[in-house]
Formats: C-alpha cells, structure tokens, sequence
C-alpha cells in the first residue's frame, strides 16, 4: 500500500466521491501536499473502478512527481476503496456539531477540518480560511473534547455551531466548485470492474431497473375519532398534506409531502409556495402550479393536477397540519408556562422540515439539546421531573426562536 498516498472519501453536494490525498511531504527542501487533480480543479470519482482507471491511463495530473506515484498505480482496484477512517462527511458538518460535543462527534469534526483546511491550501481558498478562522473552536478540535466541556467549552462549541449553522455553505460552494467528476476511459473502467468483482467476489452490477417515481407519504399515522370527507380521503390517498402557516402577516396555505423521509414543499431552491385561501391555491396548481416545483417527483401528483384542471379539488387542512408561529416567541420570553406544548411541537416540527428540506441547518443546530433553545424546548415537550428545570430570563432564547421563525417566514413566496 502506497501509505504516503490516501484514497479518501468526499460528500459533498454532488453525494459521495473518491479521490486521492497525499498529506504533506518533504522534496528537495520544501513542503508539499496535493491532491488528485490539476491546476483547475480536484478530480474525484463516483467509485473505486473509476478512480481506477483513471488512475492507470492518465499520465499527467497534479501528484505524478509524487515520490509515491509509481506504487499507487500497481495498487488493486479494492485497496483504492478508502477506509472507514478516511470518509469525510463535509456536508455532514451542520449535523455533526449539533450533538454533544463527544469524543467521536469532536473527533469527526476535528478530521473534516483537517481535511478542509488542507484542500483550502492546495487550492488558494482564501474564503474557507476565513470561515476557520471565525471561529476559536476550529484550532483546537484536535486536543480533543476536553476544551468543550465545562461552561467555557460549552461556549466554544456553541460558537463553533452558530458559525457553522451561518457559514459551512459558503465552505460547502467553494469545495464543490473546486471539485470535478472527469470521463474515464471506457475500457479501463470496465477492467476495473472486473477486477473488484474478483477481488470481492461479488458479481458485476446489472444494469439496474427504471424504478418508479416514489410515492408521496404523510408525516405521522393519525387516529381519527371521525370518518375522513371526501376531500380528506384524498389527500389521505395520495399522501400529500395541505398545510397553514400562521404567521404575524396573516394565514398562508400550502402542500407539503414526504419521499423516503424527506419533506418536500410546494416550491423549490428554498421558496415555498404560499396562499391567503385555499381556493387561491387550488386555482394556482391548475395553472402555474401543475409543474416546476419539488412536488412533481411524487409519483401521485398528476392526481392533483387532475382534480385541480377539473376544478373538483377540495382542500381541508387537518388540525395537525396547522402551524402556529405567530407570538410564540412572546410566549417562550416568559418562560416554559406560557408555552403551548402542542403548538410548540408542531412549530418545531415545521422549522426541522424546512430546514432540511432547504438544506439548512440552522434550526437542527438551535434546537440540538445542547443549545440553550433546545434544551428549553427539550424541557417544555419532554417535562421530567428529575432533571434540572430551565430558569429564567428566557430572552436568549426567545430572540433565537425569533430568528428562526422569520428566517421560516422569509421562504413563504406568493406567486
């Protein structure tokens, strides 16, 4: 094994790619540490077998002058696949930091910090320097979890948080730009697939099947006392919820649904799609609506569509998918009795859904257990009477919960 040169992992926006990594050595006086690729870009790849190829048929790239080089190219296709060890979750960060800061959530973050910090040096990104730089915490991950407990480490873990929760995406952009997936020569790939099947004994992939588009899904089973209406036994049937957001500006409806767990809105790149009135709504997804939002990967939306042309779609919104956020920021300034848990609930259910659906990880950061809203929060849908109750003042937390909540309000777009 070519040990001064790393098969590494990669997750990045375009999902996980392998590349290769040689840490910093030393050549004829000076340090040097580089990457796969060339002056332009870092190149990665979606499997060992493409690395492969890539590895054996091109001759000219950033690491050949390696003193290494000549054994990474004798490597098999299956020592190229990285180690556990050297799998980087980059866009993982937000999440990471949200948990308590353990010896394996510190450790992890300690190597994608590394890690970046090194690919920002190869490629003269001064902007991924100023994100590390913002925050104390970055340069000391590596001494281990010791630094963040305590009420002093506390702090630095959550401003190493809050730092994250504002600015991994501009680290996130930057990488991305930085990275490319190349063609590969066709022959080579189809050696190295062989070879890993050998290695492996596992049999060549198949080409695989067209699957079907998913079929939209509902947060939660419910219990109803009642028989479902005509209208609520569709939407049941497609497995699309109308939904209200109330806010300080008024009501607003809209549709949300989930695919393999994941919350899709009407909308897209962020923006949800919202109404004064449902009848609003239902005339908007028989003309505008029917496309170019999220909701069309559901496989059951044409159903929508439909109903909506014909002008027979009837929207009702369940009580459970009615969200209230105007003036619970009033309510958690005044402390956990003032606080409607069912309502608390439902509005931390559709500041998570969002954000993951937006790809922000802002509210799973601020209502981490960890963070001060959170554990509040924590206290007020989970009361135990053995742990340590929240005092007062509570306008640190309110004024989180603020911004969360108008960050939520700033996505609603009426068209």
């Amino acid at each position: 094994m070519a040990t001064d040169i790393v098969p590494i992992q990669l997750s990045l926006t375009a999902g996980d790619l392998i590349t290769l990594w040689a840490p910093r050595w030393r050549d004829g006086g000076e340090d040097w540490e580089g990457f796969l690729g060339d002056e332009d870009a870092i190149h990665a790849f979606p499997d060992a077998p493409a690395l492969a190829a890539y590895v054996r048929t091109v001759a000219e790239h950033d690491l050949t002058d390696h003193p290494a080089w000549p054994l990474v190219r004798q490597l098999t296709v299956a020592e190229l696949v990285p180690d556990e060890d050297n799998c980087y979750d980059l866009v993982g960060a937000p999440e990471i930091v949200a948990d308590e800061p353990d010896t394996w959530t510190v450790g992890e973050l300690a190597g994608i910090t590394t890690l970046v910090r090194s690919l920002a040096d190869t490629c003269g990104l001064d902007s991924v320097h100023d994100v590390l730089n913002s925050a104390e915490g970055f340069a000391l991950l590596e001494r281990g979890k010791w630094l963040f407990t305590g009420r002093d480490g506390g702090k630095l873990w959550t401003e190493l948080g809050e730092v994250i929760a504002a600015r991994w995406d501009e680290v996130i952009d930057a990488l991305d730009g930085m990275v490319e997936v190349p063609e590969v020569d066709e022959d080579a790939l189809a050696t190295a697939r062989s070879e890993l099947a050998e290695e492996t004994g596992e049999p060549l992939p198949s080409e695989p099947e067209r699957e079907p588009a998913p079929r939209a899904t509902h947060d939660r089973p419910v219990e109803r006392d009642a028989p479902l209406s005509k209208a609520a036994r569709f939407w049941e049937d497609v497995g699309i919820d109308p939904i209200m957001i109330s806010t300080d500006e008024g009501d607003f409806y809209t549709l949300r649904c989930y695919l393999d767990d994941r919350p899709l809105f009407l909308g897209a790149e962020g923006r949800i799609d919202v109404f004064g009135s449902v009848r609003a709504l239902a005339r908007h997804l028989a003309d505008a609506g029917a496309d170019d939002h999220d909701l069309t990967r559901a496989s059951t939306w044409p159903d929508v569509v439909t109903k909506a042309v014909e002008r027979e779609l009837e929207i009702e919104v369940d009580p459970q998918n009615a969200y209230q956020l105007a003036g619970l920021g009033e309510d958690i300034a005044e402390g956990p009795a003032a606080v409607d848990p069912n309502q608390l609930d439902l509005a931390v259910e559709l500041l998570r859904d969002v954000g993951a659906w937006a790809h922000d990880e802002s509210a799973a950061i601020a209502l981490a257990p960890s963070q001060s809203l959170g554990w509040l929060v924590s206290c007020i849908l989970r009361p135990d009477p053995s742990r340590l109750t929240p005092s007062p003042p509570f306008e640190a937390e309110a004024t989180r919960w603020t911004t969360l909540t108008t960050a939520l309000t700033r996505r609603l777009h009426r068209p």
